[in-house]
């Protein structure tokens, strides 16, 4: 039976199990290896190292490339802080769909919502007194390099924090950061 792994990536670890350091030298960074110890999982996507939230690990390759590869566009929730005051113009692009250097984006879900912190981020994100944030909700089903900020830094708002929070039936919910628990992989 395939396993399959909820895990809670916190900000600066790395999507992979081994690290031999940042180019030009330094010392390894935080890695999976330092929070999962189960041999033969591999992530199922990925997320940036300065992105945080849910990764899903398995050792199943079908389920991997089905949670992963964007032809079966299975459904990604982030909570997205971004710079300024996020208006109504910007949500309506991004339901649309915005057009990024490869291509349009599918059209997203997009909704603002209160700040809803879901735990502290280490370090803090930048405050700035004289440049408001705001937080929302976006849902997409493709999964492109570095989508979420790209498209919201091309509806003028870059990204300050981003969470993702659930994949599929999926959720991060109830995890803490470096958290992971086990589930059934039914799909």
């Amino acid at each position: 039976m395939a396993r399959l792994i909820l895990f809670n990536k916190p900000y600066g670890v790395l999507c992979q199990f081994t690290d031999e350091g940042p180019a030009g030298g330094g010392p390894p960074r935080p890695t999976l290896a330092d929070f999962i110890d189960m041999p033969g999982v591999y992530p199922a996507g990925r997320l940036d190292r300065d992105s945080e939230g849910l990764l899903l690990l398995t050792d199943d390759g079908a389920l991997q490339a089905r949670i992963a590869n964007p032809r079966f566009k299975m459904r990604k929730e982030y909570l997205v802080q971004v710079e300024g005051d996020l208006g109504d113009p910007a949500l309506a692009a991004l339901r649309r769909g915005v057009q990024l250097k490869d291509g349009p984006t599918r059209p997203a879900e997009a909704e603002r919502i209160l700040a809803p912190p879901p735990w502290p981020r280490d370090p803090p994100v930048r405050y700035r007194k004289t440049v408001p944030d705001s937080w929302l909700r976006l849902t997409i089903t493709e999964g492109r390099n570095r989508q979420v900020r790209r498209m919201t830094a091309a509806v003028g708002h870059p990204t300050l924090r981003l969470v993702r929070w659930r994949i599929g039936d999926w959720t991060v919910e109830g995890l803490a950061p470096g958290e992971w628990r086990e589930v059934a992989p039914a799909m």
